[in-house]
């Protein structure tokens, strides 16, 4: 994979909304609430009017009955989020993009853990009770039925431990390896679980020939944060939510 790729485009990749739509090189995405990645616009690139592109936006998703949420990164015109901030848009969730190379990785899988290629029901059910059903807008809790088609929708490799109460999810890219959906149960924090989850997941893409990781959490987690970076990961970009008033 190009090493330049931009990370806005790793993410949709890996995070694939069932439901798209390209209106010129934006993408309207949807599914059902599960997260805002999945339920907003991704807007690729320059638009020659882009109050009338922000109108169609509103639009599409006015026709779902659902409020337009913008992912606002590295490849979104410059003017977007002064645009819509005069629009009352509301900023959420500001994120940092962390990377690590793996081309040198010496860690091995920790015991106890495990890899599947298709997430198990404890899996599941770790993932969705800890992060997955959280509506994008504090509303009502979506069908767990369309995380699973996100999930889906792109090889992955699924890891746990802990007896599944410490899970993440690999996503093989190329060169890159997504990490995604790393959640702890509450009760099992503190034990190293979720440092064995990242390494297995590691590993596992380190095989798989991946030579760089990279995975988005947000700014506010500064657990999670502290936690990636003593796994060698770095800060290498960022992205943030404008949602509709």
């Amino acid at each position: 994979m190009d090493e330049e790729k931009p990370f806005d485009r790793l993410v949709d990749q890996a995070w694939p909304a069932p439901h798209r739509v390209d209106a010129d090189g934006w993408i309207y995405r949807h599914a059902g609430g599960v997260t805002k990645r999945a339920n907003s616009v991704l807007p690729l690139g320059e638009r020659r009017d882009l109050s009338r592109a922000v109108d169609e936006a509103e639009g599409f998703y006015a026709g779902l009955g659902l409020p337009c949420v913008f992912s606002v990164g590295a490849e979104a015109p410059p003017d977007l989020d002064p645009e819509l901030a005069r629009r009352g848009y509301r900023r959420a969730d500001p994120t940092v993009v962390m990377t690590a190379p793996l081309a040198e990785w010496g860690g091995e899988v920790p015991s106890g853990t495990e890899v599947r290629d298709s997430p198990s029901e404890p899996w599941l059910s770790t993932w969705w009770r800890v992060d997955g059903g959280r509506h994008p807008d504090g509303g009502r809790v979506p069908a767990r039925e369309w995380a699973e088609r996100i999930l889906g929708g792109v090889a992955a490799g699924y890891a746990s431990a802990g007896a599944g109460t410490a899970v993440g999810r690999g996503v093989p890219q190329g060169d890159w390896l997504g990490i995604y959906c790393m959640a702890v149960d509450p009760g099992a924090r503190r034990r190293g679980l979720g440092t064995s989850v990242l390494r297995t997941l590691l590993t596992w893409g380190r095989d798989r020939g991946a030579s760089r990781a990279y995975l988005v959490v947000t700014m506010a987690n500064a657990g999670a944060r502290a936690l990636y970076e003593s796994e060698g990961f770095g800060v290498a970009g960022n992205y943030h939510y404008r949602i509709a008033p």
